[in-house]
């Protein structure tokens, strides 16, 4: 009986010597992808690029597992969810996401943003509901198309589809619910179709809330600051690794933003360069982009 005992001891014990495994996570050396919007690129309240929450997911998988090799160059703010499904369809994509085992896409906000008038003054948000709903079916269509294309370029890919936050925390609050229940549905659709996809879904909007000025501070922009991205990244780490990974502040980088001005002119002298084998964009694609966003209003 006593022998027996200690048997059933040992193999409890055991199973806590044993690490821990998730059905998420990617074991191995990590290839990783950043798709989408300014969120994925890393844009800030004041208008440049910085650390995003790809840069602090790619920083933390680093610390953990061998990290072969992570680009955000197919992110570009402004980018709709019809940009992104054509940058995944380019040739500039493909030896990227056919070599990526990890990839994020944030797609879906600029189709509905740009709908939205914020007047930061009065602090009102205003919209049309019928082209809010066009928008949204937009969304969808786009997005299952994005998905589709890349299980075909990227089969062995685990895909994390990024939620949103709401973007408008210094609006009064008796205006936010209309707003805040599109960006719910807009989430909806994306974790819809990200299941109906076979790929995870990351909610985000529940570390921000409906009043989070201190992770988006700028009453007239919608990015977040670093501690927004650093509240992404741990949503999506509750996802990839069940919260087994987690950035803790004293991991955030020092701040060292560029303009975009800066990034055209260091990819024109060919000094930006993508962590290791990544891929860097044309030049000429890149300004294209630059002197469409330039004229855009502050979009995710």
């Amino acid at each position: 009986m006593i022998k027996k005992q200690l048997t059933i001891l040992f193999v409890v014990m055991g199973l806590f010597l044993v690490p821990l495994q998730t059905s998420a996570q990617v074991f191995g050396p990590i290839s990783y992808v950043a798709l989408g919007d300014s969120l994925a690129a890393g844009q800030t309240p004041t208008r440049e690029i910085d650390t995003g929450y790809s840069d602090l997911i790619a920083q933390e998988i680093g610390r953990n597992q061998p990290l072969a090799f992570y680009s955000k160059d197919l992110a570009f703010p402004g980018f709709t969810t019809t940009d992104v499904l054509e940058r995944v369809q380019s040739k500039e994509a493909k030896p990227l996401l056919q070599n990526a085992n990890v990839i994020t896409i944030s797609a879906g906000a600029n189709d509905l943003l740009r709908l939205i008038r914020a007047d930061v003054k009065s602090g009102s948000l205003t919209f049309q509901q019928i082209p809010a709903d066009y928008s949204l079916n937009s969304v969808r269509k786009n997005m299952v198309k994005i998905l589709s294309e890349l299980k075909k370029i990227a089969p062995k890919a685990q895909v994390y589809v990024m939620g949103y936050y709401f973007a408008y925390p210094h609006a009064r609050d008796s205006q936010k619910a209309g707003t805040a229940k599109q960006l719910n549905r807009l989430n909806e659709i994306l974790a819809k179709v990200a299941k109906e996809a076979g790929v995870q879904f990351v909610s985000v909007d529940a570390a921000f809330g409906d009043s989070a000025t201190g992770k988006i501070p700028n009453p007239a922009d919608v990015h977040p600051n670093v501690e927004g991205y650093r509240a992404m990244a741990n949503s999506f780490f509750n996802v990839y690794a069940k919260g087994t990974m987690q950035v803790i502040p004293s991991e955030i980088p020092v701040a060292n933003p560029l303009t975009f001005e800066q990034i055209l002119q260091q990819q024109k002298q060919g000094t930006t360069k993508a962590s290791d084998d990544s891929a860097i964009l044309p030049s000429s694609l890149l300004e294209e982009e630059f002197l469409a966003f330039s004229e855009l209003k502050p979009l995710i």
